[in-house]
């Protein structure tokens, strides 16, 4: 038949056709041929003869050559502050970064020592974090909105790192300490680290978790595998972020009803916790429950008030500051500590704390979990930074944005912090304030910064239960996300089945585990939507040359003796058999069972001829019928001549979706009906070609004519043009 070389053969040149004999016959016979003939595309020829050195050594040059002009874009790249900062607009700018840093470093001062307590560490670390990620992230991050530092799901993961590591060391947990000592330390314990207190010992996990996942996202931006957020889908962070939420619900009871119970390990910690409330429930502080309950009375109608009017205000009112004002306030002049043994923040140093270095012991400890906490992080800011991107019209570098969260965990992890990231209740503050640009970070770091040098030791008497509060209250977006469930569910189903498992996983079960199962769910669906797909029979418009679905349109046609199909996913190792089976059903006969049959026919004739048993006038007529193969298609029986294949929804072939493919085409033709295929991609064209599919069937050359159709009327009129009746061939 007319034909094509195969892409890429030594013959083609270039050429998506080589015209045969036939083909040149056909010139001859006029124009009413010409209009049959396929459509004819030239390929583009690939460069050959470029081997592995010399791509390799090409791109050697290319990136490990310096010049000027490169030095300069790289240091421009790797600290954009440098160009932002010269093009600053003054008159512009200046009012909204100002407002904005200055309302969000009042928000990062109670959160900052609230979810201190979250990570299991002093208050001052918490104040420590905040200010060196603010000052990092405005000279080495590309988005202008985002708001860097302390984020509860990160918080939470430290915490459980650091008590796992404690118990580990010898250390007693903190339910055990008397009053508000925490620096009784323990003889015997292993930790490593010379004389170093519980408080000193937890900063030290802590730091050192910073340090390794900082070197992890440094790594990853390093290796240009910025693009690893796409595998993280909004259902599966949202789901991992409500789950993460109800474990960090879970663990803030204890201290908003003044319990003293160590914090559960390992899985199932939401049931151990409640457990534990329930068991010690009759130990409950009263001081602490009615502080918890007022500051829940307080908190949570005016952050409802912030939010519905946020659009009049124009910055919201810091009530957790007036919050914990009072609070310390009350607290001090009521002495609640000794009067009532409420637990209070404790004794917040001034000024900062001599560099240390990570504790290099624990690494291969924590090693894992910073691998979780990294990859969190990172999907978190990026998240945000390409949304705020998008809403404000420009774009963000994924790659550097790694570089930039990584740093702000390394370098701060040498001065007692622990893991940052982006945070969106404070980035939503920050945008909505007026921020133009990273100078409202710089502003943030220096309100920090007086609170660190003069106020920081008046929040001595600051209880706990008023921190948890804090937490709990600004769980309240998370938490909403349940009465979101029945919308995800109308929008898309498998998005909202990603969502319920990853949230059911890291509440009920364990929070890394919860991140692993989504990712891991996330694939499999994908695989999944893949195993389902089915053939689809499909007709032709009535006034174009277009095909569609015939069980989804009306009015289609069909061709009398060619059937046409499309299947719309790629053929490859995990489907390729389930492609079979679909093409065989939807056709509406199977090749091998038909095959079968007609061999059992054959040898129950001779197996009557030889014992001599008199033939039918009916067995005669079968036996002089020609071998055709008669189907039922619609409501009409009919001969099928032609099966022709659309691949324009086929991205790609494997080796077993290129056999397939070959058995499906010789199954057929056994039977006296030929397969073509249509719209192949380029890429599939290729792989058809490097699998043999265009080779002859009795062993030819891969260089055999064939035909590349570009639509399926050309694949239909040129099977139309060429069939002949429906068995004439011999088996």
């Amino acid at each position: 038949m007319d034909s094509v070389p195969a892409p890429g053969s030594s013959s083609d040149k270039g050429s998506a056709m080589l015209h045969g004999e036939d083909s040149c016959a056909a010139v001859e016979d006029g124009g009413e041929e010409d209009q049959h003939r396929p459509l004819i595309l030239e390929r583009i020829e690939k460069e050959t003869g470029r081997t592995w050195r010399t791509v390799l050594s090409q791109r050697l040059r290319k990136h490990c050559s310096c010049t000027p002009e490169k030095a300069k874009s790289r240091i421009l790249s790797f600290f954009p502050v440098l160009q932002w900062l010269p093009r600053y607009k003054l008159r512009d700018w200046i009012l909204g970064d100002v407002m904005s840093g200055v309302i969000v470093g009042i928000l990062l001062v109670p959160q900052s020592i609230a979810y201190s307590l979250l990570a299991n560490q002093d208050p001052i670390y918490g104040l420590y974090t905040s200010f060196f990620a603010s000052i990092i992230y405005a000279l080495l991050g590309t988005s202008r909105h985002i708001s860097v530092g302390i984020f509860g799901v990160l918080c939470l993961l430290i915490g459980q790192v650091v008590d796992r590591e404690l118990a580990l060391a010898g250390y007693l947990p903190e339910s055990s300490l008397s009053g508000n000592d925490s620096s009784v330390p323990l003889a015997g314990n292993d930790s490593g680290v010379v004389g170093c207190d519980r408080s000193c010992y937890a900063i030290a996990v802590g730091a050192t978790v910073t340090f390794t996942a900082g070197i992890y996202q440094v790594l990853m931006g390093l290796l240009q595998v910025g693009f690893v957020s796409v595998y993280l889908s909004d259902s599966l962070l949202s789901g991992f972020a409500t789950g993460a939420s109800l474990t960090i619900l879970t663990s803030q009871i204890k201290y908003l009803l003044g319990l003293k119970i160590p914090r559960p390990q390992g899985w199932f910690t939401l049931f151990k916790t409640w457990y534990g409330l329930l068991s010690n429930l009759g130990n409950t502080n009263v001081c602490d429950l009615i502080t918890s309950l007022v500051c829940l009375a307080v908190l949570i109608p005016t952050k409802e008030l912030n939010d519905r009017f946020k659009s009049k205000l124009k910055a919201p009112i810091p009530f957790e500051l007036f919050v914990v004002i009072i609070a310390t306030l009350v607290s001090h002049f009521g002495h609640f500590n000794t009067e009532y043994g409420s637990g209070v923040a404790g004794a917040i140093p001034t000024g900062f704390l001599p560099p240390q270095m990570p504790t290099w012991s624990l690494i291969p400890n924590v090693a894992v979990d910073a691998f979780s906490i990294a990859i969190v992080g990172f999907a978190i800011t990026i998240s945000l930074s390409e949304m705020f991107a998008k809403k404000h019209g420009y774009t963000v570098d994924a790659n550097q944005e790694m570089y930039a969260i990584g740093f702000c965990n390394i370098l701060p992890s040498f001065f007692h912090c622990f893991t940052t990231s982006a945070a969106l209740t404070k980035t939503l503050v920050k945008e909505s304030t007026g921020c133009q640009t990273q100078l409202s970070g710089l502003i943030s770091a220096l309100l920090l910064l007086l609170v660190l040098l003069v106020i920081a030791p008046l929040f001595y008497s600051l209880q706990k239960c008023v921190l948890a509060a804090i937490i709990v209250v600004n769980l309240r977006g998370a938490l909403r996300k349940f009465t979101d469930i029945p919308c995800m569910w109308r929008a898309n189903r498998i998005d909202a089945f990603i969502w319920l498992i990853t949230m059911a996983t890291s509440a009920l079960v364990n929070t890394e585990m919860g991140l692993l199962v989504g990712v891991l769910v996330s694939a499999f669906c994908v695989l999944g939507r893949t195993q389902r797909v089915q053939v689809l029979k499909l007709g032709r418009a009535m006034t174009r040359e277009h095909y569609e679905d015939l069980a989804s349109y009306k009015g289609l046609q069909t061709h009398p003796d060619v059937a046409i199909f499309r299947y719309e996913a790629p053929i490859y190792y995990a489907n390729q058999s389930l492609f079979k089976k679909s093409l065989y059903r939807c056709v509406g006969l199977d090749p091998v069972k038909e095959k079968s049959r007609r061999v059992k026919f054959q040898n129950s004739k001779l197996q009557e001829e030889a014992a001599g048993v008199p033939t039918s006038k009916t067995d005669e007529k079968e036996a002089e019928a020609p071998a055709a193969v008669t189907l039922m298609m619609d409501t009409a029986s009919r001969y099928l001549r032609r099966i022709v294949i659309d691949c324009s929804a086929v991205l790609f072939l494997d080796t077993a979706g290129v056999n397939a493919l070959k058995e499906v085409r010789k199954d057929y033709g056994e039977l006296g009906v030929a397969v073509e295929l249509a719209q192949c991609k380029t890429s599939v064209l290729d792989t058809l070609e490097r699998g043999g599919y265009y080779c002859n069937q009795k062993g030819g050359d891969a260089g055999e004519n064939h035909t590349i159709f570009f639509t399926i009327e050309d694949a239909v009129r040129h099977v139309e043009s060429r069939s002949t009746p429906n068995g004439d061939y011999k088996s």
